[in-house]
Order: structure tokens, then sequence, then C-alpha cells
């Protein structure tokens, strides 16, 4: 029976990428040892680092205004990280549109002031506010938004002009490289890498360099961004599997047609599944139809038991993880890079068997 794996993270890695990486686990280019083993600082496992931020700057067009830099503790360390090195005791503006930006946001007010410039808490974020709302500071130190909200299942499909002069910062956690952006619209870019990259354990991180001097000394070492910028991400001992799996994940994109490729791909996989959810009363997609992940589809069936069922039947027919988040409940299918057209094909004929027998 295949087994399609729709967790929202850590999530499914390209089977390619799996069985070359269990091929070269223990014995890693015939050297006798596995990557794991591997020394970051020598001769086999610095290539791999220099390959998978040349992968990055090749599949998102990274000029060298930009720093390339894996850092360990995933997308929430970035989230005070972030404010230690820019706001410095000022004021940032964040939108608060799921539940990891509202997370950000409070950890932005350790460091200084986080003015909300616009909410959908107040409706269980099932929309991202039109821009013409928000309460932009035109001097904020940086404005902050989540490109792809994982919980919510909302995603922005455009992206708001902060005032002149005010970077634009964005956790890209959950739709990274799964479509095509101008970085240079950015002033930094941040990613948990368990979503569309490879495994837990390290953030990508793309900053312009001009915002490297904007940190105090006082900022520890190993949280400053030009700690990672100077020593090429290997200050300290970095996360070598999870950046080796990450160079393989990027592999396979660009053999792949890289990310305009995969992107019709996404757009192909998502359409498929909410045309189904929109042609039945069983099912249903609390999210705004102009704001619905391709990434993460949120659903409900018609109550909280036959939430339960659903999932509970769905996994023993291989279709696993499919439980929505601890926090909203219902149903959720995560669809990544690495979810094959065909998976989202078994699902949707799983859900229509279901409401035939259930509705």
């Amino acid at each position: 029976m295949a087994v399609y794996n729709f967790a929202a993270g850590p999530a499914m890695l390209p089977k390619e990428v799996m069985l070359l990486a269990q091929q070269e686990f223990s014995d890693y280019k015939g050297c006798g040892s596995g990557i794991m083993e591997l020394s970051h600082r020598g001769k086999l496992f610095a290539p791999v680092r220099d390959r998978a931020e040349s992968n990055v700057r090749e599949l998102m067009n990274i000029s060298d205004d930009y720093e390339v830099l894996f850092i360990q503790g995933g997308a929430s360390l970035q989230f005070c990280m972030l404010a230690m090195n820019l706001l410095n005791g000022g004021s940032a503006d964040y939108a608060l549109t799921g539940v990891w930006s509202d997370k950000a946001a409070k950890e932005a007010k350790n460091f200084g002031t986080a003015h909300i410039v616009a909410s959908s808490k107040e409706t269980k974020y099932d929309h991202i506010p039109c821009f013409c709302e928000w309460d932009l500071d035109p001097k904020a130190a940086y404005l902050h938004i989540t490109s792809n909200n994982t919980v919510a299942g909302s995603e922005y499909f455009d992206f708001p002009t902060p005032p002149e002069g005010v970077p634009l910062i964005v956790d890209m956690s959950s739709d990274i490289m799964s479509r095509v952006i101008d970085v240079n619209k950015f002033g930094m870019i941040y990613a948990g890498a368990q979503k569309n990259l490879g495994p837990a354990g390290v953030a990508l991180v793309v900053i312009r360099k001009d915002l490297l001097s904007r940190t105090k000394d006082c900022v520890p070492t190993m949280l400053k961004y030009s700690t990672y910028a100077e020593n090429k991400s290997m200050f300290n001992t970095p996360p070598t599997f999870a950046i080796y799996i990450l160079a393989l994940v990027t592999d396979w994109l660009k053999a792949k047609g890289g990310i305009a490729a995969i992107e019709k791909v996404n757009i192909a996989k998502a359409a498929k599944l909410y045309n189904y959810l929109d042609q039945t009363d069983f099912y249903f997609t609390p999210v705004a139809k102009e704001n619905r992940s391709r990434m993460n589809v949120v659903f409900r069936t018609p109550n909280a038991d036959m939430d339960a069922k659903f999932v509970a039947e769905a996994t023993a027919a291989g279709l696993t993880e499919l439980k929505g988040h601890r926090l909203v409940g219902g149903c959720r299918a995560s669809i990544y890079n690495a979810m094959p057209e065909e998976g989202v094909d078994a699902l949707i004929a799983f859900m229509k068997e279901f409401e035939r027998v259930n509705g």
C-alpha cells in the first residue's frame, strides 16, 4: 500500500532524496564514514555546505547584495533573533494573520515595540486583511509578515509595499521555494527547513547585507547574523545533516526544473483539492477563497467526531497526518513540494468514498 504523508512539518521529503541519503548515511562518497560523522570543516563536508548555498542562490535568483545563512533553532528562534538584531529598542510593524505571526510579535515585544498593523485574529485568522487597511509606520524598523499560515491555511499571493526605507521581513517557513518570488523586495527572508527544504534543525536566512550593521555589540555572538555571515555559517558546529539534506532537496528541485516548474505542479495540486471541496456540502474550508494556501489545505467534516473518524480511516488507508493543528482541530492536508500529484488524487478519492458512506 502506498503511503502519503500529509504532515505539516516535519514533512514529507522527496523519495529520491531519502533513497540517496540512505545510501550515503553510513558511507559517504566511499570514505568509510557516514555523512553525520564528518567534520564540518573537513574536505568532504565543506563542499556540501557550499553546494547548499549555491543551490539556494541559483533557485531563488539571489544577488550578491544578500547573505545566505544556515542557523540552528528553526524559525521560532528567528522570532527573537530578528528583533535582537534589527529592532534595537525601537518599533517594528507586525501583521497578525496566523498563530506564528502572533508568536513572532510577542517575541519582538521583549526587545522593543511590536506595532500591530493588521490582524485577522478576531475571526480565527480566516483571511488576510486588505493592504489598504494596514496601519503602516513610516519610521518602523521593519515590517514583518508570515507569508503562509500553516495552522490557519492562508497565504499571501501579493506582498505589501512598506514605506520607503522600511525593510520587509518575511517568515516563509511553509511556502519557501514553492513559488517564484522577487527576493529584492525583501530585507530578509527566513524559513524553518522542515516543510519544503529538509529535516528539522536548521533555518535558512537570506538577509540583505546592509542590515547586518544594525546589530548592537551587546547582542550575544551566537545570536548575531553577522557572526554567521562572517564565518559561512560555521562559527560553531552547524547542523550538518540538516544542511546535507537541504543540499539534496535543492539538487532535486533543480532537476525538476526549478521553482517555476514546481510552482505549476503546486498550483495544479491545490486547485484539484479546493475544486473538490467547493463541490461538496459534506466538507468545508473556513478560509477566504482569495487567501487559500496552496501548501496547507484546512477543512472540516460536519462535526468533530466525524473529523476524528475521517483521520483514523484515512490513516488506515495510507493517508497519514491529516489531523488538524491541536489549536484549531479539524483536518489539514499539507501538500508541499515533495507531495506528488498522485497523493492528492488518492486523498480526493478517499474523501469521496468517505462522504458516500458517511454523508
